[in-house]
């Protein structure tokens, strides 16, 4: 067994690879090629914690296997432990075998940016120069690296309710990515960032929009990554209503997870049929993505195990064909 560290997959492995591995796994799910049970979540309400259970199935010439452990632990803090601890298993499609380990935490980061730099790529107009990220937490970075390895931008405009958190993530950005050549601004409200953007990624779990629609100019492209419960809403129900192309990393997911789509349709601000269907469908050719540089795109993630799982093994594939990681025998 293979064991691998934030810093061995990050040596191994891309932004640009990852954004590719997501587009397979999107495709391969669409196509019905994988099996991705319910999520499994056990309470321990005497440590005040709670651990999930991800796994999943994918068929095809690289057939994959695993699943991904997520604990949340609020009272790791105080012990100096990661609140959120999470690890990647990957076992042997052929034997049943565990033939890896890998670092959980990183992974989700990795394959969540690289599902929006997917969409942006497939749903954004070619000549996209301005960009706008809304929130600089844990999962900012790699949103931010994926829409520069997709497009060629001018300048990103980085928006957080810590203004100073937001400042100090945009100089220490702008010497990690500036080999992209794009200028990075922080800016004091989601209007500054998001007048006049092409792309706009919110990556929050705000219970309220972290922008507002009227802002939004024809034919620009949004994410919504942060927001995965019902409770949460961080795009505003006039964007979804306004919008001409809506479509999901999973429709499943997302209409049971995420309240910024859930609610327009539970209110009948818009109809079933106003959501077209799955980022893979799209690649497919099954359904129609972007048709002109007028419209207005949206894309929602929530996740899926699809994503964990072909991704985690692209990573064991080349970290074995380059010798990286630490073998160890059970």
């Amino acid at each position: 067994m293979i064991v691998l560290t934030k810093e061995e997959m990050q040596k191994v492995f891309s932004m640009e690879e990852a954004i590719q591995a997501d587009k397979e796994a999107l495709r391969l799910f669409s196509e019905g090629k994988s099996t991705v049970p319910l999520r499994t979540n056990i309470d321990i309400p005497e440590h005040g914690g709670q651990s999930l259970y991800m796994p999943a199935y994918v068929a095809g010439k690289d057939h994959a296997l695993g699943v991904k452990i997520v604990s949340i632990y609020p009272g790791n803090i105080e012990k100096n432990l990661p609140s959120v601890p999470a690890t990647m298993v990957m076992l042997n499609a052929e034997t049943g075998i565990v033939e890896a380990m890998m670092d959980g935490t990183y992974l989700t980061q990795l394959r969540t940016g690289a599902v929006q730099g997917a969409a942006t790529d497939v749903l954004a107009r070619k000549d996209a120069k301005i960009a706008a990220l809304i929130g600089t937490g844990g999962q900012a970075i790699s949103q931010l690296e994926a829409m520069l390895t997709v497009r060629s931008l001018d300048e990103v405009r980085i928006v957080d309710i810590d203004e100073e958190r937001c400042k100090q993530f945009v100089k220490e950005m702008s010497e990690q990515f500036s080999h992209f050549s794009t200028k990075l601004i922080a800016v004091a409200t989601s209007e500054e960032a998001v007048k006049g953007a092409d792309i706009i990624t919110s990556v929050t779990t705000s219970k309220r929009a972290t922008f507002s629609g009227e802002y939004v100019k024809e034919g620009a492209h949004i994410n919504g990554v942060g927001a995965y419960t019902p409770e949460m809403h961080e795009l505003p129900s006039d964007i979804i209503v306004r919008a001409d192309k809506v479509i999901f990393d999973t429709m499943e997911g997302v209409l049971a997870e995420a309240g910024d789509l859930i609610t327009p349709l539970n209110e009948g601000l818009v109809e079933r049929s106003h959501y077209q269907g799955d980022l893979g469908e799209v690649m497919l050719g099954k359904i129609t993505g972007r048709e002109n540089d007028k419209e207005i795109t949206v894309f929602k993630t929530v996740g899926t195990a699809v994503l964990d799982v072909v991704t985690a093994n692209k990573i064991l594939v080349k970290a074995r064909e380059l010798g990286v990681g630490t073998e160890i025998t059970l």
